[in-house]
């Protein structure tokens, strides 16, 4: 496979896209991707590969905004030679996120090519839903569009996720919930006021990703989260989308549990790995 590197996101848009709808392990790079071309990360230096195989047929991705982990699509050869041109143009990365089996070669890659260590630091499941059950113990009050008036509140809230499910990104939770907010995409519970957010990212390929989820930790064990993503859920299935996804912390048995009671189902799994020079 030769590996391609470019600064451009309208060319590796163009040259991605059928890679990104053709695979549900591609959704979280695709909705990347639409933030980036959406301004989100205007001021970061965002840098992406594709892989050609033999045929020019684009069977590989990979991107990173940072300060957030190098996120890669399934790669089905030897990390070896995009890990050497990756460093040529981001020698500072410390960590990639894929499938496991992606993301550990390309954690090994990195590795013996630096010298460094490489640890899984995050355990995720994907999930994916086609149509929803009720909750079985619904909370009270309902699901409504976030309002401009709560946008404080909810660049807090995002914040407050980032730093809770131990993932960066907490300077561009502004731009993050604005972006959101611009395509109907940021959700809350209300019950009076707003007490849990729940995230929908825009359609790919007929697939919705709800996340993130984040009810604050003085409003948690009500029912608010299990509730909001299984109406969130509703309303994509209802607007056209033919499934919709989640990820889930495997270290958090609660999130994995209440989601399954909505209707999720657990399809594989996703790793984050630090990458740590000696």
């Amino acid at each position: 496979m030769r590996f391609i590197l470019t600064r451009d996101a309208s060319e590796f848009a163009a040259r991605t896209e059928r890679l990104l709808t053709a695979h549900i392990e591609c959704n979280v790079l695709a909705t990347v991707l639409i933030n980036v071309l959406d301004g989100v990360y205007r001021d970061v230096d965002t840098a992406f590969s594709y892989g050609l195989a033999e045929d020019d047929e684009v069977r590989f991705a990979a991107m990173r905004t940072p300060p957030h982990p190098l996120l890669a699509s399934p790669l089905d050869t030897d990390a070896g030679a995009f890990v050497e041109m990756w460093l040529r143009a981001d020698p500072d990365v410390d960590r990639v996120t894929s499938i496991p089996e992606t993301a550990r070669a390309i954690a090994a890659a990195w590795a013996a090519q630096t010298g460094g260590v490489a640890r899984c630091v995050i355990r995720e499941a994907m999930h994916v839903l086609e149509e929803v059950l009720d909750p079985p113990r619904p909370a009270p009050g309902g699901l409504r569009l976030a309002d401009a008036e709560h946008r404080s509140l909810l660049i807090a809230w995002m914040e407050e996720f980032v730093n809770e499910a131990g993932v960066m990104g907490s300077a561009q939770a502004a731009a993050m919930v604005d972006s959101r907010m611009r395509r109907d995409g940021l959700l809350v519970w209300d019950d009076g006021q707003p007490v849990s957010m729940v995230g929908v990212t825009p359609e790919v390929a007929g697939v919705v990703r709800i996340g993130p989820v984040y009810t604050p930790p003085a409003l948690r064990r009500r029912g608010y989260a299990g509730s909001a993503v299984a109406a969130a859920s509703r309303r994509a299935l209802t607007r056209g989308a033919r499934q919709c996804m989640l990820y889930t912390d495997l270290d958090n048995p609660t999130s994995n549990k209440i989601y399954a009671e909505v209707g999720y189902r657990r399809i594989g799994d996703w790793e984050e790995i630090a990458l740590e020079r000696l």
